[in-house]
């Protein structure tokens, strides 16, 4: 009942007793799945002499030996008993959950100049980039975009040629955005000065400088 009671009561299995057990047991269930598995094996060893004091021993043992990087193994007193350090790696424990893969979408932007200007829209207000200028775009979406898909979306009837692509990154996803440039008018764009696109969103001066750069 003493263990039981130092756990729950004192509450002191902090990130770095954790650490200190699910290295010194070599635990692979990745956290945070595995705290309820480190509770109990930080519960286990205790004894009912000072408790307390094992607690803060624990405690600044992983704060100041078993480091979260550059573990100092050569200065720990249960380096003889670690099975993460007889691993090899024991810095790779505690396991963690793989983060899930950014979803990455594909766009194509479309630059259409007339003599120094490049024609801009102002984007939907609701949604990513709500109410900015922007370049014109197709959908972002999970598929490449074919040829004729791209010329299907272009603001205009113009002779629209490859300017390359630029890769960016949202919080929530990835962009790969297909540059066409032309030459030509449009109805509904915003004719801006090349001199003024520095206002614009980062992803659009991306594209914009990339799909305009061998005519600097």
């Amino acid at each position: 009942m003493a263990a039981i009671a130092f756990d729950e009561a004192t509450n002191v299995v902090d990130g770095n007793v954790e650490r200190v057990m699910a290295r010194l047991f070599a635990v692979e269930t990745p956290l945070p799945a595995a705290k309820p598995e480190l509770k109990a094996l930080a519960a286990a060893l205790v004894r009912d002499e000072r408790p307390g004091d094992w607690a803060q021993a624990l405690m600044d043992l992983g704060a100041t030996v078993c480091r979260p990087k550059s573990p100092l193994c050569d200065r720990c007193p249960l380096a003889s008993a670690c099975a993460g350090l007889a691993t090899g790696a024991p810095e790779t424990y505690p396991r963690k959950t793989a983060k899930a893969a950014r979803p990455h979408r594909h766009g194509v932007a479309y630059i259409l100049t007339r003599g120094d200007e490049v024609g801009l829209m102002r984007r939907p207000p609701k949604g990513l980039l709500g109410g900015m200028l922007g370049l014109p775009t197709s959908d972002w979406r999970d598929a490449p975009w074919s040829d004729a898909e791209a010329l299907a979306q272009a603001p205009a009837q113009a002779d629209w040629r490859s300017a390359g692509e630029v890769e960016h990154v949202f919080t929530h996803f990835s962009l790969t955005l297909r540059l066409l440039r032309a030459d030509g008018e449009a109805e509904g764009v915003i004719w801006t000065a090349r001199r003024d696109l520095d206002a614009l969103p980062s992803v659009f001066l991306k594209a914009a400088r990339a799909g305009l750069s061998n005519l600097l």
